[in-house]
């Protein structure tokens, strides 16, 4: 069986810890955590993931200016992308996967939820 990894990217410690803490139950999983998108594409252009996790409201660089960047990277272009957020409002979603997120969870964060999106973008 092999190993999917996967970089969540996510200001808030709790946060991230919770996020992290779900991911863990999918078997095989190596994860990677950055405190911010700037940290998130050092990651990103260091090595590759199957999938990234990120939060919209970050300071330095937002979660929407990652997902953009990511998309127009031709290495890690076709990465999933889930972002994770407290913006439930429409536009915000529409934004978020106009800019090329393919899933967009609003907290407070399920863990069945995160799961159940996780594998289905990592096809397991």
């Amino acid at each position: 069986m092999s190993e999917y990894r996967v970089l969540v990217v996510e200001d808030s410690p709790t946060m991230r810890q919770l996020i992290v803490f779900a991911l863990k139950r999918i078997r095989n999983l190596k994860i990677e955590e950055a405190g911010d998108g700037v940290g998130g594409l050092k990651k990103l252009s260091a090595q590759k993931f199957d999938l990234v996790v990120t939060d919209i409201n970050m300071l330095i660089m937002d979660g929407l200016k990652l997902v953009s960047l990511i998309r127009n990277d031709p290495q890690c272009k076709d990465v999933p992308v889930v972002v994770i957020t407290t913006e439930g409002a429409t536009e915000d979603r529409d934004r978020a996967l106009a800019l090329g997120a393919n899933e967009y969870i609003t907290k407070p964060i399920q863990t069945a939820r995160i799961l159940e999106v996780a594998k289905k973008m990592l096809g397991v």
